[in-house]
């Protein structure tokens, strides 16, 4: 009999914004897959990587402007995919030793991961995810020069834009089955996977940041999961947020889920991908479910005692 699955997509601030910040979040991080994995579920891992993605542009833009002669500006699929292993070499050590502690004995593969888009999606008209350091109008007019989408976050102040696809295929996804049917953790899917458009034979990378939850929902989708845990900055899903009449929900169908959407309930930069995600992962199979909550909520949340629990 096959172990029950699940997908756990961490948010940004389970992984710190700096190395110092990063190596210690993963240790916490690490005790969640521990208590999941001692309750028997076959894991694959997931997470935000916008802050180390970001931190890998800006030092290799601004090496380049300073040493031409001696560094060149990397694409921005490249700077996912140094993020992948930057966050999944700490993250798999961390789950190592944490496992060992509990005598556990179990191996944790990190998978590059490329994601495919559509390059006709609708979002590459208009870009929108942030990514990079801040820039003055100078800098900005170049980045302009340079091809690239920049936008004001405050007077005088502006920061690179770029489309945010909706993911449609995990290509490297066999192999994730694969480690997952031999009782291993896997990491995969970092920052919403590499995205990668294809070109005849060719896989090429695109100038784009996937929202990581829908690829989580995806993902959990493909390895035919049981659970999708999205751990976010709140411990429920809220309606009316930040309003007087605000109100935590606990249980939510899919029915009810789609219906606040459609009434546009959620911010559409942070819980309302994670919101679609639970739809798209629910709707796909019998007896799923997505809790969404904070990572230091989650074994409560698993157990029923908080969280939102869409099914």
């Amino acid at each position: 009999m096959r172990k029950r699955r699940m997908v756990i997509a961490l948010g940004h601030k389970d992984l710190g914004t700096t190395l110092p910040e990063q190596r210690e979040a993963v240790r916490r991080t690490a005790q969640l897959i521990t208590f999941f994995v001692r309750k028997g579920f076959q894991i694959a891992l997931t997470f935000s990587n916008a802050p180390q993605a970001g931190m890998i542009y800006t030092a290799m833009k601004d090496l380049s402007e300073r040493y031409p002669d001696q560094y060149t500006r990397i694409p921005l699929a490249l700077c996912s995919a140094m993020s992948q292993g930057l966050i999944g070499y700490d993250l798999q050590n961390a789950v190592h030793t944490e496992l060992l502690k509990h005598g556990i004995y179990r191996t944790v593969s990190t998978v590059l991961t490329q994601v495919q888009v559509d390059p006709y999606d609708e979002s590459f008209y208009h870009p929108a995810k942030l990514i990079g350091r801040e820039m003055d109008a100078a800098e900005a007019e170049a980045e302009e020069e340079a091809g690239n989408h920049v936008s004001e976050v405050a007077p005088g102040r502006f920061r690179r834009i770029v489309p945010s696809p909706v993911p449609e295929a995990v290509i490297e996804i066999e192999a994730v089955r694969g480690l997952l049917d031999l009782d291993q953790i896997v990491i995969c899917c970092g920052g919403g996977g590499i995205p990668v458009m294809r070109q005849g034979t060719e896989l090429r990378g695109a100038a784009a940041v996937i929202e990581k939850d829908l690829t989580a929902g995806l993902l959990a989708e493909e390895i035919e999961a049981d659970l999708l845990l999205i751990t976010t900055a709140v411990e429920h899903v809220s309606l009316d947020f930040g309003k007087p009449g605000e109100r935590a929900v606990g249980q939510m169908s899919v029915l009810e889920a789609k219906e606040y959407l459609a009434r546009g309930e959620f911010e559409f930069r942070s819980m309302q991908p994670k919101v679609e995600a639970a739809v798209r992962f629910i709707e796909d199979g019998k007896d799923r479910e997505t809790i969404i909550t904070t990572m230091e909520a989650a074994e409560k949340a698993f157990l029923g005692l908080t969280g939102t629990h869409i099914r």
